[in-house]
């Protein structure tokens, strides 16, 4: 992924002061979880960058229409993400020292020497947010038949109604159902 670097120059000198920044993140494809996703158009974004006094707040929405496999059934499944961004690009380094533990929940970046931030890494992890963990071809998706891998969306491969006839017979309780019970009492 290439980055998308913006220059923080002098319409972002004194606090408060903002600039909109939009355009199409370059990227085809990413992985989330051993899983290839696609992205045919890219992902478009629309961000607002603020001078907060002692950094630059980026701010704004990320759009994406990605496409993938269905978890169920392995057709393909595609759907569309509207991801929040949010970053935080220092001017300088902090001063106060962190402890460990504090150290792993403060999330910010640090603007480059030559006052420019990179927006990739903010924009990729908002879309990796908001890519399901389970991704379906449709919400009432039936998946594959576990004894023949057979697809149930398009119909029932009867493995189902096979298997239960079969546990029926192999239950230890299948003699009783023969038993009749009460008819020979009735005649006496």
């Amino acid at each position: 992924m290439e980055p998308i670097i913006v220059r923080v120059d002098e319409r972002l000198e004194a606090p408060g002061e903002s600039i909109t920044v939009s355009g199409t993140l370059d990227l085809s494809s990413y992985e989330m979880g051993g899983r290839t996703f696609t992205l045919p158009d890219g992902a478009s974004y629309n961000l607002v960058l603020t001078n907060a006094g002692d950094g630059i707040l980026a701010t704004g929405i990320l759009h994406a229409h990605v496409e993938g496999v269905c978890d169920r059934c392995l057709d393909p499944a595609a759907f569309d993400v509207s991801a929040e961004v949010d970053e935080y690009y220092l001017f300088e380094e902090p001063e106060e020292a962190f402890s460990e533990d504090e150290e792993d929940d403060v999330d910010y970046s640090l603007i480059s020497d030559d006052d420019t931030i990179d927006l990739s890494e903010a924009l990729l992890s908002a879309l990796l947010m908001e890519t399901p963990y389970i991704v379906l071809c449709r919400p009432d998706c039936k998946g594959l038949c576990p004894i023949c891998g057979a697809n149930l969306n398009e119909g029932d491969c009867g493995c189902a109604k096979q298997q239960e006839e079969k546990e029926l017979e192999e239950s230890p309780f299948a003699v009783l159902r023969n038993l009749q019970l009460g008819e020979d009492e009735s005649n006496e």
